[in-house]
Order: C-alpha cells, then sequence, then structure tokens
C-alpha cells in the first residue's frame, strides 16, 4: 500500500479529520485520524494487517500485543496475517495491564501493535506490559505515525503511513487562542 493509497482510503472513510482535537496525549491538534472509522470495513482492517505483517516478518514474532481500545483490532488483523497469538492490554486502575487470563513466557517474542502513534506513550507503556510479565519485545508497528519520522524505541518500529500534524502543547494552542472548542474522539479520556 502506498501513501497516497493509505490517505485515500483515510479520505474515503472520513477517519482524515480536520477540527481543534485534543489527543491522548493531551496535545491539542488541528487534524485527527480515526482509525476505527477505516477498521470498521473487515477487508480495510485484513489489508492493513497483512501490510503490516509483511513488514515486520522478519524480528520473528510469536505474539501480538496491543494496548486496547485502539489498537485491538489492528493488534488482530496483524496477529491473523503473522500465523500467531494476538493479546491485548486493558487500563485497569489507570494503568495498562494484562488482564482476561492473558499471559506471556520467556519464549514469547512480543511485537507491540498499536493503530496511531503521537508520542509513542501507550506502546512504551505497552512494552513495559509484555516486559514485566515476562516476554521478550522483539518490535513495535503502527499504521499511523503521526509524529513524521521522529519517534524511536529500543527496537524497530514500522509504520505504514508517516504523517507529521502540528501538535500543541495546550497552554501555547493557536486554536484554544482562537477560541476554538477542543474534541476529544480518542479511545482513552484526558484528564484535565
Amino acid at each position: 500500500m502506498t501513501r497516497d493509497e493509505l490517505l485515500d482510503l483515510y479520505r474515503t472513510s472520513g477517519a482524515l479529520l480536520e477540527g481543534h482535537f485534543r489527543l491522548t496525549s493531551g496535545l491539542h491538534s488541528p487534524g485527527y485520524l480515526q482509525c476505527a472509522l477505516v477498521l470498521q470495513h473487515p477487508r480495510h482492517a485484513e489489508a492493513l494487517g497483512r501490510a503490516i505483517g509483511e513488514r515486520v516478518h522478519d524480528v520473528g514474532p510469536t505474539v501480538v500485543l496491543s494496548p486496547a481500545l485502539g489498537g485491538v483490532v489492528i493488534g488482530q488483523e496483524v496477529g491473523r496475517a503473522l500465523g500467531v497469538r494476538a493479546i491485548f492490554a486493558e487500563r485497569q486502575d489507570g494503568k495498562l495491564a494484562l488482564r482476561r487470563g492473558f499471559t506471556l513466557n520467556p519464549d514469547d517474542r512480543v511485537l507491540v501493535v498499536e493503530d496511531v502513534m503521537t508520542t509513542g506513550g501507550s506502546t512504551r507503556e505497552t512494552i513495559e506490559v509484555a516486559k514485566a510479565a515476562g516476554g521478550q519485545v522483539v518490535g513495535t508497528a503502527s499504521i499511523v505515525d503521526r509524529s513524521g519520522g521522529t519517534i524511536r524505541f529500543d527496537v524497530p518500529f514500522v509504520s505504514l503511513l508517516e504523517i507529521a500534524l502540528p501538535t500543541y502543547d495546550p497552554a501555547q494552542c493557536p486554536l484554544c487562542a482562537k477560541g476554538l472548542a477542543v474534541v476529544k474522539p480518542g479511545s482513552r479520556p484526558v484528564v484535565v
């Protein structure tokens, strides 16, 4: 899938939004990529999962771990493409944790998969969950890297689409200064 094909997929799905958004990281932005609008179509989810799977195959993952909620669908599709387990971490008392009987062991080669990364915070937290559970993290992947390629991890990172959408600290946000209402479209509420 090319960059133009991916952007077209987001546009035609109504998933490339413009306005004033509060991101999961707490930063504000005039642009938002609502992956759920793309992933609601199983053929798109499967194609994106296959594309990520092809790019991460060489790190040899044996399990995919995703943060809930945004990473669950794409994590499942990457797991399907690789023929490996796909599990997720979810919030419990404000922190990501393995629940529902999910476990990792020292032989598990974990690929952390997310839908969109801005700062990489949820992915780093998911990496720590994997390590604490005994797994060995071999890579990370996302559909979209909205940092424009500036995110770095201690393991290989693959993204299908790098896009640099501006982000602002709320105290210096020009959209707030204009009095534009802020919208929180993501899956995790931000404490203000």
